[in-house]
């Protein structure tokens, strides 16, 4: 199954996508907008190109599982997004991926702007290959957060 991550931002959006098969994702483009709405429609579309059968959006839990201001704006946008599009959009317990992606980065020495211009989709991918590996070791469980 082809399914799109998004890691949504205040002012940029990574999105990620991975192959039908699930094993591999890869980042796949930045939305720079302020409107949830807007980055919303650009993310249901960039699905629809895709050919997504799924969206996960990083929900980001604090460290101590509880769900704080930037996870309710998360939800918020993952509700505006549900509204756009029949795919099942989930919830994606994103607690550490841009510091993964950081170290990524890091690690091919990517600086300056080239590193602004791709840590989200990054981080998104982050988010996908975690949804992944869970996918992958718990075949047929519901998902955590489940879908909205």
């Amino acid at each position: 199954m082809r399914i799109l991550a998004i890691d949504y931002g205040d002012a940029r959006t990574g999105l990620a996508v991975c192959d039908p098969g699930e094993l591999l994702a890869s980042p796949l483009t930045t939305i720079t907008h302020y409107d949830p709405a807007e980055v919303a429609r650009q993310a249901a579309q960039a699905a629809n190109n895709a050919g997504a059968q799924r969206i996960i959006v990083g929900y980001p839990l604090n460290m101590d599982g509880s769900a704080g201001p930037r996870a309710q704006i998360c939800q918020d946008f993952a509700l505006t997004l549900q509204k756009l599009t029949p795919l099942p959009v989930l919830l994606w317990d994103e607690r550490g991926t841009t510091v993964t992606a950081t170290r990524y980065l890091n690690a091919t020495d990517t600086r300056g702007k080239k590193r602004k211009q791709v840590i989200d989709a990054v981080a998104a991918t982050v988010i996908l290959e975690s949804y992944l590996v869970w996918r992958k070791n718990h075949p047929g469980e519901e998902e955590p957060h489940g879908t909205l």
